[in-house]
């Protein structure tokens, strides 16, 4: 379905799967905290007849460069404008699951020409202040998470996934495992230390066609987005669209695939 290919971009290897396809879009999806590009697999399926659809692993994540020292969300983003560059990309779509996410934002915010449209998936837009560096339960949470999955086999993992994850589909639970395999503790002991997320700034600078995917139910049913928060961003950003997807929670593709990707593909329609 796609293939696996390696870039050097902003002084990293970069490894990225793609659909290809002459005379289509691109539309490059950067995936979540721990996931890695395969993630993107199924979503890659019902849109490759269209669209040629890229998924790079972030740095510190699946087969791309670990280096140590900046994993903030400024710094995924310049890798991802590299990467664009790199493979001469003509204004991309670009879209984000919540870390990528917040690198697709950040990407348009601060790069105004290089994308014509966006797509954020459940983005960490909360309204409350975030948890100073010193004391981040969520980082806290990951290095134990990190340190389990070490020791554990692909089997066992998937088997987490599962019990954990109950109304994915079994699609979803092999590339997931083998993210979780391969994130490296370079990312894992930075992340949560660096310029916290200021959405709501990057938001007023975005001037690209943006559609924000959330759950109905947030935050009650682990999303991130709440209706309050997304209201904020809509009054934020002229060229937003929200789409809320009842029946899901954070990880809202994997939950209401087929309602996801109506969204996501009517919103790519309209604007290629």
């Amino acid at each position: 379905m796609w293939t696996p290919h390696e870039v050097e971009a902003n002084g990293l290897t970069i490894h990225y799967l793609r659909t290809g396809g002459a005379n289509k879009p691109a539309l490059v999806l950067a995936h979540g905290s721990t996931d890695n590009g395969n993630c993107w697999g199924r979503v890659a399926s019902a849109l490759a007849d269209r669209y040629d659809v890229i998924a790079p692993d972030a740095r510190g994540h699946g087969r791309s460069s670990a280096p140590d020292g900046d994993y903030s969300n400024v710094a995924m983003a310049t890798d991802l404008a590299a990467l664009i560059g790199a493979l001469g990309l003509d204004r991309p779509f670009v879209g984000g699951h919540s870390m990528g996410a917040n690198t697709a934002l950040t990407l348009v915010a601060h790069w105004p020409e290089i994308a014509r449209a966006a797509i954020l998936e459940d983005p960490v837009f909360r309204l409350e202040p975030p948890a100073p560096p010193e004391s981040n339960p969520w980082r806290d949470r990951l290095i134990a998470s990190h340190a389990k999955w070490q020791v554990q086999t692909h089997a066992e993992v998937v088997a987490a996934g599962r019990a954990g994850s109950p109304r994915w589909h079994e699609d979803e639970f092999e590339a997931w495992a083998d993210a979780k395999k391969h994130v490296n503790a370079a990312y894992v002991h930075a992340t949560g230390s660096s310029v916290p997320f200021d959405w709501r700034a990057l938001l007023a600078k975005v001037r690209v066609p943006t559609l924000l995917v959330t759950s109905d139910s947030a935050p009650v049913d682990n999303g991130i987005v709440s209706p309050e928060a997304a209201e904020v961003a809509r009054g934020l950003c002229p060229t937003l669209e929200v789409a809320r997807l009842p029946g899901a929670g954070h990880n809202i593709r994997r939950e209401q695939f087929g309602p996801f990707v109506t969204a996501v593909a009517a919103f790519l329609d309209r604007h290629a």
